[in-house]
């Protein structure tokens, strides 16, 4: 399965939860652009999640696609933050809400790219489901 998601990538991630003290004990909250960025990620990849979530192993190939402006050229490696670490973490947290998979931890293998780009900005996603590996 594969699929583009033609938006302005999110440039906020999961790694920017606050933490505020409640009756003495710590709660963690997403801000305002966090929850945003989540939202708009769950908007656009549920009209491509399939139509039973997959159950076995998958590696994930996901190419983020940033608006270029003028000071770079068209496919060219972005190299600034976000990390793709922290991109990766908030896709896939919405696309196991989204019911691509059961949990997040079956994704085994990923290929991220940032580059900047020409329109269209957005995130190209490929999803392949790995065989099982028979058990002796």
């Amino acid at each position: 399965m594969h699929f583009f998601i033609e938006m302005n990538p999110p440039t906020a991630t999961a790694q920017e939860k606050k933490v505020t003290v409640v009756g003495g004990k710590p709660r963690y909250y997403d801000p305002a652009p966090v929850k945003e960025a989540r939202k708009n990620l769950t908007g656009r990849l549920i009209f491509h999640r399939p139509d039973v979530p997959i159950t076995g192993p998958v590696a994930l190939t996901t190419i983020w696609l940033f608006p270029k402006g003028n000071s770079h050229r068209n496919g060219e490696w972005r190299s600034t933050k976000p990390d793709t670490d922290n991109l990766q973490k908030l896709l896939k947290d919405c696309m196991t809400k989204c019911g691509f998979w059961k949990d997040d931890a079956q994704v085994v293998r990923e290929t991220v790219e940032k580059r900047w780009s020409d329109d269209p900005a957005g995130i190209y996603i490929e999803i392949e489901e790995l065989e099982v590996a028979n058990e002796k």
